[in-house]
């Protein structure tokens, strides 16, 4: 068995992993380092002022995720995202999702857990009346993480939290590229009183809608920005 200072050394080098991964992983998603960014791995391990061990692993993850190309002696490549990718992670969402509803509006929520729909909805329109983008994503993204944990489904809510970081990437592409987000409060309004009202089917037909309008506009958009993109 080893000692209790064994053990945290072994811990000690996936640690560091997870750190380095979580840090490129973020640049990536946050668009700092976008479609095309090219480093090596001393460059990396300097930036992030580690060995380049951790940074050879973590990108290793990285490009199990889909997020970059590993070159070996070259570095690594931020890969660009599809219309594909973003289509399929939004089929997934919109499947995971829709059962969260639909359990969320059978459970009888208490006033504190409606609320933690209604805050990030009131967050929206404060931010669409700034014409804040950053600030509308975050709203729209905790909305959607606190309806999953509504659910009252642990391993739902484990397989969405699994999946998620693969999937931000991709929401944050399309919340980026929304024109009309009043449209979009409207309908998280209306789906927080389908919930409120126990209406499952009805609040489940909602989110469903919802995509389905979300997935078709951003098609159009991504088309028109195919350059900028790198499609």
């Amino acid at each position: 068995m080893k000692s209790d200072t064994a053990r945290a050394h072994s811990r000690k080098p996936k640690s560091l992993v997870n750190h380095v991964y979580n840090e490129i992983q973020n640049k990536i998603l946050y668009n700092v380092w976008g479609t095309g960014y090219h480093a090596l791995e001393q460059e990396l391990a300097e930036e992030l002022k580690v060995s380049r061990t951790p940074i050879r692993e973590a990108l290793i993850r990285l490009q199990r995720d889909g997020l970059v190309k590993v070159v070996p002696r070259h570095g690594m490549r931020v890969l660009p995202i599809s219309l594909t990718d973003i289509q399929e992670i939004h089929e997934i969402l919109t499947s995971l999702e829709g059962l969260a509803v639909q359990l969320a509006a059978a459970r009888p929520l208490t006033p504190k857990e409606l609320e933690l729909l209604e805050s990030p909805i009131r967050r929206m329109n404060e931010a669409h009346s700034k014409s804040d983008i950053k600030a509308w994503a975050q709203a729209d993204e905790d909305f959607h993480c606190n309806l999953v944990e509504l659910s009252g489904n642990r391993i739902l809510t484990e397989v969405v939290d699994n999946f998620w970081s693969r999937a931000k990437r991709a929401r944050l592409t399309m919340l980026s590229m929304r024109t009309n987000t009043a449209d979009s409060i409207q309908e998280h309004a209306r789906l927080v009183e389908a919930i409120r009202n126990g209406e499952s089917a009805k609040a489940r037909e909602i989110l469903e809608d919802h995509r389905k309008r979300g997935i078709t506009n951003l098609k159009k958009l991504m088309e028109e920005r195919r350059d900028i993109l790198q499609l």
